[in-house]
């Protein structure tokens, strides 16, 4: 009677099977499954954009990667190249430290660059592309630096190159930082590479 019962049981679980039943006793119900594509933002974020301005991109965080968002930067008619390049940067700067607008959260998008940051011209024996900041780069944190190198590399304020050539406010000599794949990638554990850059 024992060894009947037991020859039952794998055979009532099979019929239970095939009518789609199926014996679980965990709960299934865990929510809404996670967004396959994160860091996209639903349509044009208004906040965001400016009647005037110049068109550009910085780089903010999202699930621990850089990613892009559209912003503009206010540059006044006819100003020379020279000072045009500080403005930019300095603009960009402005608009990775601040608050992502709700559409941009929601999307899951911040930043850890922080607010009050500045920016110079090249020192007397700066190259002439050098931007000092009003902290030393390497005082930042990996994720802002990260942010900083990769939004200013890739804009007017550099050369174009994918690199851009920090330096702090004092007497230190000036960095040349890259913005890597590795770097957009995982910004919290790869900070961007520097190397020495000769004077001007």
């Amino acid at each position: 009677m024992t060894v009947r019962r037991l020859l039952t049981l794998p055979l009532l679980g099979l019929l239970l099977a095939g009518c789609g039943i199926r014996a679980t006793e965990v709960p299934t119900d865990f929510g809404a499954a996670p967004s396959r594509v994160p860091c996209s933002l639903a349509g044009p974020d208004v906040s965001a954009q400016s009647a005037h301005g110049v068109p550009v991109q910085v780089f903010l965080l999202c699930r621990a990667s850089l990613a892009t968002v559209d912003r503009t930067v206010r540059v006044p008619d006819g100003t020379p190249d020279v000072r045009r390049r500080v403005i930019v940067a300095q603009g960009l700067l402005d608009q990775l430290a601040a608050s992502p607008s709700a559409a941009e959260r929601a999307a899951g998008y911040g930043t850890h660059v922080p607010g009050g940051l500045r920016v110079s011209g090249p020192g007397p024996k700066d190259p002439e592309d050098t931007l000092r900041l009003s902290t030393v780069p390497g005082r930042l944190s990996s994720y802002a630096l990260a942010q900083i190198v990769c939004t200013l590399s890739d804009s007017a304020a550099a050369e174009g190159d994918g690199a851009v050539v920090l330096g702090g406010p004092g007497a230190a000599a000036p960095r040349r930082y890259e913005c890597t794949d590795d770097v957009r990638t995982d910004p919290g554990s790869t900070p961007p590479p520097s190397s020495d850059v000769t004077g001007g």
